[in-house]
């Protein structure tokens, strides 16, 4: 498959008779409004890239990046990633904390019920093979992926509650560099989920340490999102100043309505490090709810030895009794997240693995303890006892003016903090968060369009310019010569979210074309099957 860079960007209309004296090119399109994705404002023009698309009424402008991914595995399932691409993403950001490698056999065996639900086969060890086994299946986007932090800490301790003696955190270590070695991004964290949360902070600035020479990045889903966000954000800045190592926040949010109105206290923190010299960015999405494992709402401890351990804990009297004390419990020592909703109608059934649960997905907790004829805590340790703790949930605990506060900061890019999905095959019987599908779209709709808290130009460049800057992909991000050709043309008046928490499994609307590597895998508004899409390492890859 031809892949190609923009070879000629930005001709002014007033010059566009240029092309008929000028060099050939395979993709010519005209009539168009440029946002190059810098944040300049709009201009007519035509880009070159050899054929010709007539954008007339339409915008173009570079490619998305979506700062947080979690297609690791979908990618392997559908390749196409139709949620991503109908969004306009060019480019995903992979690896939350669990990423895709190392592996071990232990491993592999632990999580076999989520690669037997997937119908995958872990066939790779290292980040390297995953990456090749990528490039040999061919993939329709452009993914680049961090080393979770977790994921090393399983290769050594598996989930037990302990820390690493000197000997295993250097073998720690060595996993990630050659993690950095094969390709990562960084190093990542994903402090709320078990056993990440078992990580002191001195094991994170060590693992930080060994990313920071090959260019790394350390991106963190915070340890606490509600009750300790501010001590959580100064971890994160501890980790960057003793590891000498940008920071990243992953969908940054105040969870929790006790802690609806905080947005400007966190902004404020972040601002005033910043303004000292730290180097730390967010990311986040335009949503009121998050989406988390069901079991994130049982306490670390109880998640001691995995999910097997978790399962035979639900499963007695005492235990359960134990766990409904702390959850009816204000803590800053974990988020708890029971305690924060206020209710179980916040919280509502994703994805299940067991056939059985199926008919309660897009049920709330309070419904399916009506059905159950249960108390909603008892209804909550038996759905994870009946789902193995596989269960996937939405949860609504943010205030809309924090997310759009948040969405505002100019040092805040987006993510869909989803996988990729498809209406349908396997993917297509899930039941997603709306995110999946729908973040870039609903923020150029609700955020640009009608609400007019963001202008188009800066919302673009919050999707294109500013991730590949934080990123380091200096070849990608803006509409000039010498640039992959990630390319969208949409339809600025046209262009929405469509997904929904009752039917998320919806395509967005208004993309015409989206060219990824300068092939449509896009064009005129349906998907062609074209798989032209890179594996990005990262600045220390050794081949």
């Amino acid at each position: 498959m031809r892949t190609y860079k923009i070879v000629m960007v930005l001709i002014v209309l007033a010059a566009a008779a240029s092309f008929a004296a000028g060099p050939s090119f395979d993709l010519v399109i005209v009539n168009s409004h440029i946002i190059d994705g810098t944040g300049s404002p709009w201009y007519s023009g035509d880009v070159g890239i050899r054929k010709t698309i007539d954008a007339h009424g339409m915008v173009v402008a570079p490619g998305f990046i979506d700062m947080l991914g979690q297609s690791e595995l979908t990618i392997l399932v559908d390749p196409r990633l139709p949620s991503k691409i109908y969004q306009g993403i060019t480019t995903e950001i992979t690896g939350e904390g669990g990423s895709a490698a190392p592996l071990n056999d232990a491993i592999v065996n632990a999580d076999r019920e989520s690669y037997e639900h997937l119908q995958i086969k872990a066939d790779w060890r290292t980040l390297g093979e995953y990456f090749a086994r990528l490039e040999k299946q061919k993939i329709g986007i452009n993914l680049a992926s961090y080393v979770g932090a977790t994921q090393v800490r399983r290769m050594v301790l598996g989930d037990d509650d302990r820390q690493p003696s000197s000997q295993q955190l250097e073998q720690m270590k060595e996993l990630v560099r050659q993690a950095m070695r094969d390709g990562a991004v960084g190093v990542s964290t994903s402090l709320e989920y078990p056993p990440a949360p078992y990580a002191k902070t001195e094991e994170l600035i060590a693992l930080a340490s060994e990313a920071a020479p090959f260019g790394g990045i350390y991106a963190t889903h915070m340890r606490n999102e509600s009750n300790a966000i501010l001590p959580s954000i100064d971890e994160a800045l501890r980790i960057g100043h003793e590891a000498k190592i940008p920071v990243e926040i992953w969908h940054i949010k105040v969870a929790g309505k006790d802690n609806w109105g905080r947005m400007p206290d966190v902004v404020a923190k972040i601002n005033a490090a910043r303004a000292q010299g730290m180097d730390i960015s967010a990311d986040t999405y335009a949503y009121t709810a998050w989406f988390n494992s069901f079991s994130a709402f049982i306490p670390p401890w109880a998640h001691d030895g995995g999910t097997s351990k978790l399962v035979e804990r639900l499963k007695d009297p005492a235990t359960r009794a134990r766990i409904r004390k702390e959850l009816e419990t204000s803590s800053e020592t974990w988020d708890n997240e029971w305690e924060e909703i206020k209710g179980p109608e916040s919280i509502l059934i994703g994805v299940v693995q067991n056939p059985k649960l199926l008919p309660l997905e897009g049920k709330t907790l309070a419904e399916v303890a009506k059905i159950w004829g249960k108390d909603p805590m008892d209804a909550l340790f038996d759905f994870l006892i009946e789902d193995n703790a596989f269960t996937g949930v939405a949860v609504f605990g943010m205030s809309e003016p924090d997310v759009a506060l948040a969405l505002q900061q100019p040092w805040v890019s987006f993510d869909n903090d989803s996988s990729g999905a498809s209406p349908e095959g396997i993917l297509g019987k899930e039941h997603p968060h709306p995110r999946a599908y729908g973040t870039f779209p609903r923020i150029l709709r609700k955020y640009v369009r009608e609400e007019h808290k963001l202008s188009l130009e800066d919302a673009i460049r919050k999707m294109s310019a500013l991730p590949a800057q934080r990123m380091r992909l200096t070849d990608r991000g803006v509409l000039k010569t010498g640039m992959w050709a990630d390319v969208v043309i949409f339809d600025p008046a046209g262009v929405r979210d469509v997904a929904t928490f009752e039917n998320p499994n919806q395509l967005s609307q208004g993309m015409e074309y989206v060219l990824v590597n300068g092939s449509a895998v896009i064009e005129s508004g349906k998907m062609t099957g074209a798989l032209p899409g890179k594996v990005l390492r990262g600045a220390g890859h050794q081949r």
